[in-house]
């Protein structure tokens, strides 16, 4: 059999469930300059959920909240509060894909199935990954419409700031986790170990952890997954899963190729970022060498730089988005590099460290 049976063709839409969906898409709009581009509700047939789809360049981003007590959207976010339910991939083959999956060991959440309306139809089935995030396969044949059936396009124009396409998704699970999610991936996709790190790429005074990322062949889909490390205060891992109360999408990278100009766009609009330490510009350019951006632009908006043998990064982190120090997202801008910033590790985990501090959760 072959290492990589099921064919993946992107990331066709990341879905959250929200409380308020609504005002949801006002901030993604507004902070993130994502336009609406669709609306799925009472007003188009659904009754039990309201969905607005927000889209920017090549990414696809669906917001969905419940219309009525009970059912799982409210026990999901009573458990999780906001959070990622559906990383959802395009293939040609949703049968295949799912039947593959399955067979190769994957639990399945929903069997193939038709959606139609009168713009076509649409072919899709999910499956379980870690925590209650779900996997959808979904094909499109030769559906007309601006998104999925029972979505009417609705648009809200708003200016974009450069953000691109869903750069890499990264995934938190619980200690001694990590590898078995690994193995899944590799197992079930094809996926490739593309990178691992250990707590002693990834630690502070106070708290470590582990990551391995996994990617498909062709580097367009890459899955980072993080496990918390024994230390001597809790990590950014474990206070996420405390508060998610499960396994789960920890942060959705964006990658931009005007990093300074989209970062000072979200900045403007009220997107809070991690503040980088002090001192760390003053020796930056001799760890990863000359860049194009001068240290004067990216300095004043605390962005990131790290370089591998392929060239260099810049990448910034925002708070998390919501009350609970759970989801948040990465802002990145590759001149060449690959990799995920391992250099800025500790500049980062001290960052983080320091709102889990003023939470009282480190």
């Amino acid at each position: 059999m072959s290492d990589n049976p099921i064919v993946l063709k992107g990331i066709h839409h990341v879905e959250l469930w929200v409380g308020n969906a609504r005002q949801a898409a006002y901030y993604y709009r507004k902070a993130f300059g994502m336009s609406q581009l669709a609306y799925c509700g009472l007003e188009t047939g659904r009754r039990d959920r309201t969905s607005y789809l927000l889209g920017q360049n090549q990414i696809r981003l669906v917001l969905t909240s419940p219309l009525q007590g009970g059912g799982p959207i409210n026990d999901h976010l009573n458990r999780h509060g906001d959070g990622v339910r559906d990383i959802a991939f395009a293939v040609d083959d949703v049968d295949q894909a799912f039947r593959l999956a399955v067979e190769r060991g994957a639990n399945a959440a929903e069997a193939p199935h038709d959606e139609s309306d009168a713009r076509g139809t649409v072919r899709r089935a999910a499956i379980k990954t870690y925590g209650e995030t779900l996997h959808s396969f979904i094909g499109r044949r030769d559906y007309r419409g601006v998104f999925l059936p029972g979505f009417e396009e609705q648009r809200v124009e708003q200016i974009g700031c450069g953000l691109e396409l869903v750069d890499h998704i990264v995934g938190n699970v619980e200690q001694g986790r990590m590898d078995h999610w690994a193995e899944w991936y590799s197992r079930v996709f094809g996926f490739h170990r593309y990178i691992t790190f250990d707590d002693k790429d990834i630690s502070t005074e106070f708290s470590a952890l582990q990551s391995v990322v996994m990617s498909d062949d062709n580097h367009l889909i890459k899955f980072p997954i993080n496990e918390p490390a024994e230390a001597r205060r809790r990590s950014q891992i474990q206070e996420y899963l405390d508060f998610y109360d499960s396994a789960g999408v920890q942060h959705v990278a964006l990658l931009t190729r005007n990093i300074v100009a989209t970062v000072q766009r979200m900045m403007d609009s009220g997107v809070e970022f991690l503040a980088a330490p002090g001192a760390y510009y003053d020796t930056i350019l001799d760890r990863v060498g000359p860049i194009d951006e001068p240290l004067n632009k990216l300095e004043p908006l605390g962005i990131l730089i790290d370089n591998d043998e392929n060239g260099y990064l810049l990448q910034i982190f925002t708070r998390p988005v919501q009350d609970r120090p759970t989801l948040f997202f990465e802002v990145i801008q590759r001149q060449g590099a690959r990799g995920f910033g391992k250099g800025n590790f500790k500049a980062l985990f001290e960052a983080i460290e320091r709102e889990q501090d003023r939470r009282g959760n480190l």
